[in-house]
C-alpha cells in the first residue's frame, strides 16, 4: 500500500470561496466511461470566461505549469457530489489541496483517490497564496505526518482529521490495496458462507 507522508511541489493559487464541482469539471465532460482525459478540461468554462476578459486562469498560467499543490479559500468543492471533480484535479496533476474548508463529499472523494485536503485558517491561506504568487517557480511541501506546510524558511500549521490522516500514513486510503492485502481472509470467509 502506498503511504502519503509528504508532498513537495510548486503551488497553484486559486482564490475564491464556494468553488463548486460544476466549475471544477463542467457537466458535459461527465459522459466518459473512464476518468481519463478529464484533467485537460478542469475549469474549462472558467478558463474560457476569464480569457474573454483578457486574463489568464491560474490553471492555464504558464508560471504555474506543473504545480501539484492547489491552494484556495472557503467551501472548496461544494455543489454536486460528482467524483469527477477530484478525478479531474488528480489528472491535471494536483497531489494535495490546502483550503479553509471543503464540501464533505468532495473531501471524501479526494481521500479515496489519495489527495490530502488540508485546512488552515483564512490568515494562513492568504499568506500561502501570497507566497505562491511571489514565488511561482518555487516548490514547497505539505506533510501529513507533521501537519504543516513548509514554504522556504517558514512553516504553517495545517489541519487534517485523524481518520483520513491515518489512512494516508498507513496506506489504507487505497481501498483496493486493503482488499488485496486481505485476499486470503476474504476467500476463506467466502468459502465458509452457506450461499
Amino acid at each position: 500500500m502506498r503511504t502519503i507522508e509528504q508532498i513537495r511541489s510548486k503551488g497553484l493559487p486559486l482564490k475564491g470561496n464556494d468553488i463548486d464541482t460544476d466549475r471544477i469539471i463542467p457537466a458535459r465532460f461527465l459522459k466518459s466511461v473512464t476518468f481519463e482525459g478529464l484533467g485537460e478540461h478542469a475549469f474549462e468554462d472558467d478558463i474560457e470566461d476569464i480569457s474573454k476578459q483578457g486574463k489568464t486562469h491560474p490553471f492555464r498560467e504558464p508560471k504555474y505549469k506543473g504545480a501539484g499543490i492547489l491552494v484556495s479559500n472557503r467551501n472548496f468543492g461544494c455543489g454536486s457530489s460528482r467524483e469527477h471533480a477530484p478525478q479531474a484535479l488528480l489528472r491535471f496533476g494536483i497531489k494535495a489541496i490546502i483550503a479553509e474548508s471543503y464540501s464533505e463529499i468532495f473531501f471524501g472523494n479526494c481521500v479515496s483517490i489519495g489527495i490530502p485536503c488540508f485546512t488552515a485558517n483564512h490568515e494562513i491561506i492568504e499568506e500561502i497564496l501570497e507566497w505562491i504568487e511571489k514565488n511561482p517557480s518555487a516548490e514547497f511541501s505539505v506533510c501529513t505526518k507533521e501537519l504543516k506546510a513548509t514554504l522556504g524558511e517558514k512553516s504553517f500549521a495545517l489541519k487534517l482529521a485523524d481518520g483520513p490522516r491515518g489512512q494516508f500514513l498507513d496506506g489504507s486510503w487505497h481501498a483496493r490495496s486493503v482488499l488485496l492485502l486481505n485476499k486470503e481472509k476474504i476467500e476463506t470467509l467466502a468459502k465458509s458462507l452457506p450461499y
